[in-house]
């Protein structure tokens, strides 16, 4: 579909991409990945023809349509949201509009017979089929279904896109993206804003749609469930792994194991031969050898290693002073704004001790209860009581923009660190890869992963028990996503999480709260646990009756909760032994996955002429189809014990 030919970006002189060369094909999902800076989002912007290669071209064939959304973006004012998904559907208005002036242009001609008006029916007729083809029959339904998807109500369409934070408006254009059905999607951090319900909405339609996709993201689970490809960007140069994302990890070890042994081989050839030369140089009878040495290290063409950053953020949360067995009691609790109830009589415990998350559609109360337990707010009636000696540390989503831009990251740090700290100010620094120069560096030119990183040393700066976290991992890449999840694991105290990103999660809380209209329930469980369940109460709901649905919202939340009767050491127990299952079973379909691989590859074999006649590879590939009839049992097995575990939860 698009081909990329020997094409190089320079900037100062110094190369970004060097004479690379590769193939978008059609329905092909590729993650583009590579350390920051690499190259990822100016390789985004030449596909979508907003920067020029230095040299080589990109060759999109006529008619293609790409959709671009970048990582920053401008919005509109002055329009409602459908007004403005409706940009989308430019195309197809003037395509209306022709349709209209053709049919009114027949209606007013009376010369039935003549040629001309034959060719005008011949053009109407044309024209409509093309109308169709564009899906004009029936676009404000698709627009309807794709805003809806990415959490927007019906309510919401005639609002002002300015009523919107700058996370919805970025969904709006997601939708206008969409909606315009482009051949090639371009996807720059695209889950940045979005919560965990429209996450799995856009990964099903990327999953699912005939486009071609090219991802830059940091969300690991969105980037494994999406894509099928991976092609990294290092040292100017790019290697394209035909395979999803956690294959790929396995493969690029192997890579770079192999490119260090190399390397290493000729560095100690280089230095051999540099030995030799200066050992002889003065030395007549090896004057021809020594030449001749010279002469082959100026041929060789030395290699180069990416080697891994091994700085990288030594995140540890300082000992948590001991706090009371509860350090949040809410019981009762509603909170409005004006005549909107955001939160109706809520009730929640949060144990010393325990790692919990608060998921949700935006805009179901949340950061609103954050902010009761901060003290922000307090207007608000029921009870919410915070435990003994809780001291509370607060990372905000907006908290890296607050930062002053013009000061420098060893003075936004010195300003608010406070006593013997300040002579450790340097250390600390190194310690989140702000060593050397880079401590000396205004706020302002920093990237939103910096940004963070630096809020993140606030945080530290004075040892709480009760951390809140709100969305921590927007703009951290993956390594340093993962230490900042290890830090939490190992933090002795408290910690409330509200995020979106279900790998962060994944193994860090065992409780999540999921606020869902007014209400705030307790789903015991990690992360995947709760999605699971989601997925079948999703399903049954399907097969419900509008009056069983009237019935179960009159029910109240005690007989709601149905699933919490049997006691809540049984239910851990339960769920650690589910989870265990589970596990099993992923090993189990990861053995599937790979036996699959392995007879696919022996087809391929046995379908070349000079391997029909060999009778081993032909006995190894009835073999590897019998282990796999075995080890599908196996799966299946695994399958239906853990789906009689989860059956005694309900």
């Amino acid at each position: 579909m698009i081909s990329v030919e020997q094409l190089s970006v320079e900037f100062s002189a110094k190369p970004l991409f060097d004479n690379i060369s590769f193939q978008v094909n059609p329905k092909d999902k590729i993650a583009l990945v590579g350390k920051n800076g690499a190259g990822k989002s100016t390789m985004l912007k030449i596909f979508a023809g907003l920067q020029q290669p230095t040299s080589g071209r990109l060759s999109v064939p006529k008619g293609v349509v790409i959709g671009y959304l970048p990582q920053h973006m401008l919005y509109n004012d002055g329009v409602t949201v459908r007004e403005e998904a409706e940009k989308a559907f430019d195309g197809i208005k003037q395509q209306q509009k022709l349709i209209d002036r053709l049919t009114t242009e027949m209606s007013e001609r009376t010369d039935y017979e003549s040629k001309d008006y034959m060719d005008l029916i011949d053009t109407l007729t044309h024209e409509s089929e093309k109308l169709n083809m564009m899906g004009g029959a029936d676009y404000e339904a698709e627009l309807e279904k794709t805003l809806m998807g990415l959490g927007f109500t019906r309510e919401d369409f005639d609002r002002q896109t300015t009523e919107f934070s700058g996370g919805w408006r970025m969904r709006i254009e997601i939708a206008k993206i969409l909606l315009s059905k482009p051949d090639v999607l371009l996807l720059d951090e695209p889950t940045n804003h979005l919560d965990i319900e429209s996450i799995q909405w856009f990964e099903n339609f990327l999953s699912t749609t005939s486009a071609a996709v090219i991802l830059v993201s940091h969300d690991k689970a969105f980037i494994n469930h999406v894509t099928n490809r991976t092609i990294e960007i290092s040292l100017g140069k790019i290697y394209d792994y035909k395979v999803p994302y956690d294959k790929y990890l396995e493969l690029r070890k192997e890579r770079r194991e192999q490119q260090i042994r190399a390397y290493e081989n000729q560095k100690k050839m280089i230095e051999d031969t540099e030995d030799f030369i200066e050992k002889f140089r003065y030395k007549a009878t090896k004057a021809v050898q020594v030449q001749s040495r010279i002469k082959q290290l100026a041929k060789i063409e030395r290699l180069e290693v990416d080697m891994e950053d091994t700085s990288h953020l030594n995140l540890r949360f300082p000992p948590a002073p001991r706090s009371g067995q509860i350090p949040v009691e809410v019981e009762g609790l509603t909170k409005k704004y004006d005549d909107k109830t955001i939160l109706q009589d809520i009730g929640l415990i949060i144990n010393r001790g325990e790692k919990v998350a608060f998921v949700g559609k935006n805009g179901e109360g949340k950061s609103t209860l954050v902010k009761c337990i901060m003290g922000e707010i307090s207007d608000y009636t029921g009870k919410l009581k915070l435990g003994h000696n809780v001291q509370i540390g607060y990372f905000a989503q907006n908290q890296a923009s607050l930062l002053d831009g013009e000061v420098t990251v060893f003075d936004t740090i010195d300003r608010v660190a406070v006593g013997d700290i300040r002579t450790k100010i340097r250390d600390i620094l190194g310690a989140f890869m702000f060593g050397g120069e880079a401590s000396d560096k205004k706020v302002k030119v920093l990237s939103g992963g910096e940004r963070s990183r630096l809020a993140m040393i606030k945080l530290l700066l004075e040892p709480v028990n009760l951390l809140i976290l709100d969305e921590p991992t927007n703009h951290l890449d993956i390594p340093s996503k993962e230490v900042l999840k290890q830090a939490i694991k190992d933090f002795d105290g408290t910690a409330i999480i509200v995020s979106h990103d279900r790998d962060f999660l994944d193994g860090l809380v065992d409780k999540v709260y999921e606020f869902s209209n007014k209400k705030v329930r307790e789903h015991l469980g990690g992360i995947y646990d709760f999605l699971r369940k989601k997925q079948i109460d999703s399903l049954a709901e399907l097969n419900k009756t509008a009056a069983e649905k009237e019935v179960k919202a009159t029910e109240p939340v005690a007989e709601e909760r149905s699933s919490n009767q049997i006691s809540y050491e049984a239910r851990k127990e339960l769920n650690r032994k589910i989870r265990k299952a589970e596990r099993s079973m992923e090993e189990a379909e990861k053995a599937v996955e790979k036996i699959e691989a392995e007879i696919a590859e022996m087809e391929e074999m046995l379908q070349k002429p000079e391997n029909v006649a060999d009778g081993t590879l032909f006995q190894k590939y009835e073999a590897k189809k019998h282990e796999l009839e075995q080890k599908m049992y196996e799966w299946e097995i695994l399958g239906e014990e853990t789906e009689q575990l989860k059956a005694q939860l309900d």
